[in-house]
């Protein structure tokens, strides 16, 4: 099993960048498919971005060109650049891990859980 715990969340206005953190404990010497989501009151949980093992990268529409997605393997933690964030953007974010591939668009493909972390962008 891993534990993953977010940070580096919190409030900007428009515009403005925050970087979130993923940090793994546990069984880390095991692969696995990582990803970030996040979900906003009364909204459905959303796939932001996906790491595969391989260390390719994929992004959400609404954040690609805007949002990077990076591991360091050493620190055992995935990292979330935001930059340009736009108040649609505000809800909690949590990343997950997948000991079998995974999909951003069933996150119920995700065995593991972060707490999450909120993200807060005023207009």
């Amino acid at each position: 099993q891993v534990q993953l715990v977010e940070s580096g969340g919190g409030s900007v206005q428009s515009g403005g960048s925050l970087s979130l953190s993923c940090a793994a404990s546990g069984d880390t010497s095991t692969s696995y498919y990582m990803g970030w989501f996040r979900q906003a009151p009364g909204q459905e949980r959303e796939g932001v971005a996906a790491l595969d093992i391989d260390g390719s990268t994929s992004y959400a529409s609404s954040v690609k060109g805007r949002f990077t997605s990076s591991q360091d393997s050493a620190k055992n933690t995935l990292y979330l650049q935001m930059n340009d964030l736009k108040p649609i953007d505000t809800a909690m974010y949590y990343c997950a891990a997948a000991s079998v591939y995974a999909e951003l668009e069933y996150p119920a493909d995700y065995n593991y859980w972060g707490q999450g972390t909120q993200v807060t962008v005023s207009s």
